[in-house]
């Protein structure tokens, strides 16, 4: 059976003590028990090729608000445009997964890191040295009903496929090959605090705390003279996790449903969620703050008719949660000349099929997002400012992907690990909400990725 994008590291012994020795599965050659502790290590091996028809500057992941259009040189256009190809393997992973007991209760540790970190510079010429980086690294501890964690885990509000898990093969966020996954999942990696109840075998909620970040992304026109650092642009500076995060009132607050009613051989999941956040700006010349309070929501589900036939489907709604819907550019406000803020309505979407038949996974998607126009003049009573001011081809109305792909899995054997063939094709389009005149109306794009991969047995 072929396995998700991202497969779990290894099976949750938790419950290793209360099994029956002959009902055991074969062990990992890469487990290891130490006192009442076991430790798992896992991960892949991933060699990628990408082939885009435009230019877009970026690596594995790809940014799904700003690629060019046919009309310029890096765009696609078949007799002048500049096409591009890369190979790499900073998508390989590694994972460690330690599971105990601690008076009773389960304790679980997990640890993800890949190689999309920092990068040197002569990253594409003489050795590629690639960074490694922490994805995810939290602590579990569960008591009867009760689970707590602690740690950068998935935020909350990513679609799930098996409750309300912090483990990859639990989520949803498609099967593709780029590391930027499907355009429109809603999605972060950020450190936080949850808390859950499972009420009953197929109810589960909880809430949780997260780092916040007031985004405004590189298509919003500030002020001329609103101090820049009391945003996030999207340039580096001021990214979650970096060295110089933007001010915030008060982490990000979201709060989930998630339903796995018993239907026999199938599962069928369905979770909804939503958030409240909020935004601050300071005005030196009058003394004074501007606040705003951010809100939105989402409603998912991944059904099973049958065996091995999924159909999903993710939608969410937001009104300053931009920032959420992944490497899309959304922004979250557009900043008023007074420094009060104006939120900015966006929503997205993900629809699609899994199809599985014995070592073979098909599967197919369409996504979509939208975001609201929002501008306003500037103090001189004159010059436009905020998000789709007429000239800014950044500023996108509209984003679309399709995607259709297959896994197709050679082997897999606990013992010796397994081997993948991972085949993507995307086409991607963009309207943004003014073009200069004579030139088009919408970017589009199409990509193509191949990857081998060898998971750790």
């Amino acid at each position: 059976m072929a396995w998700a994008a991202d497969p779990p590291a290894a099976a949750d012994k938790t419950d290793k003590a209360d099994q029956q020795p002959a009902a055991a599965p074969p062990t990992s050659p890469l487990s290891i028990h130490i006192g009442d502790s076991d430790f798992t290590i896992g991960g892949f091996m991933d060699m990628t090729t990408i082939t885009r028809s435009s230019t877009t500057g970026n690596g594995l992941g790809t940014n799904f608000s700003n690629f060019p259009f046919s009309s310029s040189a890096a765009g696609p256009n078949v007799a002048t445009g500049l096409p591009e190809t890369r190979f790499s393997a900073q998508n390989s992973r590694i994972t460690l997964q330690a599971t105990s007991k601690v008076h009773g209760a389960n304790l679980k540790g997990y640890l993800e890191a890949d190689f999309l970190g920092n990068t040197a510079q002569n990253l594409n010429i003489t050795s590629n040295s690639d960074g490694l980086r922490m994805r995810l690294y939290w602590v579990q501890y569960q008591q009867g009903k009760f689970e707590f964690l602690a740690g950068q885990s998935w935020s909350f509000l990513v679609p799930g496929r098996n409750g309300i898990s912090p483990m990859p093969g639990d989520l949803f966020y498609s099967q593709d090959i780029d590391t930027n996954y499907q355009m429109g999942l809603v999605w972060q990696r950020v450190p936080g605090f949850r808390f859950i109840a499972h009420a009953t075998d197929t109810v589960t909620m909880g809430v949780a705390i997260e780092n916040p970040q007031q985004y405004v992304g590189g298509a919003v026109v500030l002020p001329k003279a609103f101090p820049v650092g009391e945003v996030d642009t999207g340039s580096g500076g001021g990214a979650v996790g970096s060295a110089s995060p933007t001010p915030n009132s008060y982490p990000d607050v979201s709060f989930k449903i998630a339903l796995d009613p018993k239907t026999g051989k199938t599962h069928q999941h369905i979770d909804a969620a939503g958030f409240v956040r909020g935004f601050k700006t300071y005005n030196s010349a009058t003394d004074s703050t501007s606040g705003a309070t951010g809100y939105g929501g989402s409603v998912n589900a991944v059904l099973e008719p049958v065996p091995n036939f999924r159909l999903m489907a993710t939608n969410y709604f937001s009104k300053g949660g931009g920032r959420y819907i992944g490497n899309a550019g959304v922004p979250d406000f557009i900043v008023n000349p007074d420094f009060s803020m104006s939120l900015v309505q966006s929503w997205s979407g993900i629809y699609g099929t899994e199809i599985t038949a014995k070592n073979t996974m098909v599967y197919g998607y369409y996504s979509l997002t939208r975001i609201d126009q929002n501008t306003a003049l500037d103090a001189d009573g004159k010059t436009p400012i905020g998000y789709g001011i007429v000239g800014s081809t950044a500023a996108n109305n509209k984003i679309d992907e399709y995607t259709g792909g297959l896994v197709q899995t050679f082997f897999r054997d606990p013992k010796i690990g397994g081997m993948q063939l991972m085949l993507q094709y995307s086409y991607l389009k963009r309207t943004p909400f003014s073009v200069p005149a004579g030139t088009p109306s919408d970017a589009n794009m199409h990509m193509f990725y191949v990857n081998v991969r060898y998971i750790l047995p």
